[in-house]
């Protein structure tokens, strides 16, 4: 009977040991898509530039000439006075734009708009688990809403932002890893925006990780998935030519060898960085030790599993011996 109970245990515990790791390698597996070639058509910046016919171009502007950009004062709720290093890189887009309309979107604002225009996400916006992930939804339901040019307060503009609003839509590809969620473009009700924006409450699950929940719930992570699912569901290629479905990425590698950047520069950074982001880095650039470090600590877990049913097995059939000698 002890024997049979020290059994029953050690197999109870192995199932549960195999359905955790099947669980975790499951909701691991979502995250394939950040390492995969990108759906979408790539188009650099100086493609766009030469693209671009001036006072004689004869495409027709998709995007309003609205440049959006959203504030929220985590440091000091209320306070919407920009700090001097964003309002510079801010004006570096309003000086090189000044017949654009611009926008930039407050905390209140920001709810506000929420509240009035689409009111079914406020509870899922007023119980986000960081406040950078209201920053990164409201984004997308200005794009959705109004259409124009999205930029983080520490991207700034080079030069007149005209020759990108030739496109239906685009986002921004650092040419590795997922796609980015700091510049975004649009014209008004696209698609892609509406089916993003839908699938913000399904994808709101805690990940533990701070960085990890960001980047999924609604970060570039679900930026790339849905944009993934988004093509997933057009025709092949090879079955529709006219590839005007297939939306742009707008490449921003800033690699040695990569296109210049023409239109946008990269400023100061790093606002929403949490412990795990040290972690994920070092995991980076350590990717062989930290292998070793998971195989040797799953090996670990196998040979202590096993070691202790050798120590109750062999318990139990003691116990039984000494039951025997005594009857």
């Amino acid at each position: 009977m002890l024997r049979f109970s020290v059994r029953l245990s050690v197999l109870l515990w192995g199932i549960a040991l195999l359905t955790t790791l099947g669980y975790s390698i499951s909701r691991l597996l979502v995250f394939k898509q950040i390492f995969l070639e990108h759906a979408g058509i790539p188009i650099s910046q100086p493609q766009v530039a030469e693209a671009y016919g001036g006072a004689n171009e004869t495409r027709p502007q998709l995007i309003p000439k609205i440049i959006h950009q959203v504030f929220h004062n985590w440091k000091d709720p209320g306070n919407e006075t920009l700090p001097s290093d964003w309002d510079h890189v801010r004006k570096t887009c309003t000086d090189a734009n000044p017949d654009w309309e611009y926008k930039l979107w407050s905390e209140k604002s920001s709810r506000d708009f929420i509240e009035r225009h689409y009111p079914w996400f406020l509870r899922t916006y007023d119980r986000y688990r960081f406040p950078v992930q209201r920053v990164d939804a409201v984004r997308y339901f200005i794009l959705m809403h109004y259409g124009g040019i999205y930029l983080d307060l520490d991207n700034g503009c080079k030069t007149d932002l005209t020759p990108l609003l030739y496109y239906p839509m685009w986002i921004t590809d650092p040419g590795r890893g997922a796609l980015s969620n700091n510049v975004l473009a649009s014209s008004p009700h696209h698609p892609y925006w509406i089916r993003l924006t839908q699938s913000l409450i399904p994808y709101n699950y805690d990940w533990f990780f701070p960085y990890v929940t960001i980047s999924y719930a609604s970060g570039q992570w679900f930026v790339t998935a849905i944009w993934q699912e988004y093509h997933s569901l057009l025709p092949p290629v090879d079955q529709n030519p006219a590839i005007e479905h297939r939306q742009y990425r707008l490449m921003m590698d800033d690699r040695d060898g990569a296109d210049p950047s023409i239109y946008f520069t990269q400023e100061r950074g790093g606002t929403w960085v949490n412990w795990d982001n040290r972690m994920f880095l070092w995991i980076g650039d350590h990717l062989f030790l930290f292998l070793l470090l998971v195989v040797g600590g799953i090996s670990s877990t196998v040979w202590g599993c096993l070691r202790l049913r050798r120590k109750y097995a062999g318990g139990g059939k003691q116990a039984y011996t000494r039951l025997n000698s005594t009857i």
